[in-house]
């Protein structure tokens, strides 16, 4: 436990039950003893957010082990890929659970009183950086996750980072509102706030209301933010916009107890941003990467620029390189699931911005997404997919165009019911803000959700382009080859 908190404070709150940072101590303690006597090297976990997985993740890194976080909306393939590629040897996870491998060697245990069990599989050598504490799978365009090695002096070097950045917000109560498996809220919403001594609300994902990794009640969530009082969430924009939607339709506000709100893990919008802010919700976008252990820059209040991505925190150091593509140090990764590549001291993001004068990043889209018109214009889909989303018609949006004299794109409605003269009305607001370049020119209703089950988003709710182009060309009057859009990593 870091010097200087106090022991008998309350690290989680899982609502039935606190535990004090002693307790958790003794907890991480027994679950080491287990592990190092079992000869455990690499250990995955598959559960739902909760104490035990805190534990968990605190006993792998101080038995010296890699640990592997599975998120629980996982295919049982990207599972098995997972555990595979990583060379797990210990799986800890719910009995339910435990039903997919029934030829498996496994025991009971029971870690912070959540009844688990510990599986045992053969152990396989694979290749990964010496220095490795941590793997974190982000899902690619093929849907199989890319395993990302991380050491734990990069992670700490975030999670120091944010406690020193938000020192003077005084946070001593974060909602864990995304899973503990996704990296943003492993270190922004777990490792930084237990670093400051604060107490992080450990919910079941449903009391939430999240489902898999779509689906998102709004008035369930907001049921539980009132009924914790947090200082402090992390969402993605997609939660963020469904929140805002239901308070201004509710005729509610955000709880006063909200200090900081942030989001990430796409682009936000200005107007968002404001909807959110007069409706109570304290939101600020950031930005960050999984090679660059999660967060890199943060809006924060007194520092803050809506519509971009905020000012580089502590630890890290960006620049622009000719091309406009951003790259980053300060917290790189150590290298990818069985590749020896060296990482390079700075790494190229994939993403385009620009750095203003005041130090605010501003993201412009991604490199690989750049649509160029048969009139020689350049246009990032994502700069124009922001704009249609902070319409409150429209929910989700990919933009196509790449050789055509004009763009088109696939809209997905709040409302089911909405009509078409609604759409065109959010449409045209959207364009009034945009040069003629970039202006939709065609529009059609999407065919399903981009959703991971509709096999039209990747796991992190990021749209998979080219099967969203193969399922609406004909009515596009495009082929699905005449893009060269992909997925995002």
């Amino acid at each position: 436990m870091s010097g200087g908190i106090d022991s008998a404070a309350v690290a989680l709150d899982e609502g039935r039950r606190r535990w004090t940072f002693a307790e958790i101590d003794r907890e991480t303690d027994l679950l080491v003893q287990r592990l190092r006597s079992q000869g455990s090297r690499v250990i995955a976990t598959l559960m739902d957010n909760a104490p035990a997985w805190v534990v968990a993740d605190r006993a792998a890194l101080h038995a010296g082990l890699v640990h592997v976080p599975l998120p629980a909306f996982f295919t049982p393939e990207q599972v098995a890929h997972a555990l595979g590629a990583a060379g797990v040897d210990t799986v800890l996870t719910l009995p339910a659970l435990a039903a997919r491998w029934p030829q498996v060697p496994a025991a009971e245990i029971t870690v912070a009183s959540q009844p688990l069990v510990m599986l045992h599989l053969p152990a396989r050598a694979v290749l990964m950086p010496t220095a490795t504490t941590k793997v974190t799978f982000t899902s690619g365009t093929t849907g199989s996750p890319k395993g990302v090695c991380l050491a734990e002096a990069a992670m700490l070097r975030v999670a120091q980072a944010l406690v020193q950045a938000m020192e003077p917000l005084d946070i001593r109560r974060h909602l864990c509102a995304l899973p503990f498996a996704v990296l943003l809220e492993n270190i922004a919403g777990v490792m930084a706030p237990l670093l400051r001594g604060a107490t992080c609300v450990t919910l079941p994902l449903q009391n939430l209301g999240l489902s898999g990794s779509s689906s998102f009640d709004a008035a369930r969530f907001h049921e539980t933010v009132v009924a914790q009082q947090p200082n402090s969430i992390i969402l993605l924009p997609q939660m963020l916009r469904a929140w805002t939607g239901y308070l201004a339709h509710s005729g509610q506000r955000a709880p006063a107890s909200l200090r900081l709100v942030a989001v990430g893990g796409a682009a936000v919008g200005v107007k968002l941003i404001h909807s959110a802010r007069a409706l109570g919700i304290p939101a600020y976008e950031g930005y960050g990467l999984s090679e660059g252990a999660s967060v890199q820059t943060l809006n924060l209040p007194g520092s803050d620029h809506p519509g971009t991505a905020g000012r580089a925190l502590p630890h890290a150091q960006l620049r622009i390189a000719g091309d406009g593509e951003i790259e980053v140090t300060g917290s790189l990764f150590g290298g990818y699931l069985g590749s020896d590549a060296v990482v390079p001291i700075w790494w190229a993001t994939g993403d385009l911005g620009h750095i203003d004068d005041d130090g605010f990043l501003h993201i412009d889209g991604r490199k690989k997404h750049l649509l160029i018109s048969t009139f020689g214009r350049n246009v990032s889909p994502e700069w124009v997919e922001t704009a249609l989303r902070s319409e409150s018609s429209i929910v989700q949006a990919v933009v196509f165009g790449d050789a055509q004299p004009a763009l088109s794109a696939v809209l997905w409605s709040l409302c089911p019911d909405a009509s078409d003269a609604a759409l065109q009305a959010a449409v045209d607001t959207a364009n009034a803000a945009l040069p003629d370049y970039a202006r939709v020119q065609r529009w059609v209703r999407a065919r399903a959700p981009f959703s991971v089950e509709a096999g039209l988003a990747t796991v992190n709710g990021r749209p998979r382009r080219a099967a969203v182009l193969q399922l609406h060309a004909d009515a596009l009057g495009m082929t699905a080859t005449s893009s060269n859009d992909s997925e995002f990593p």
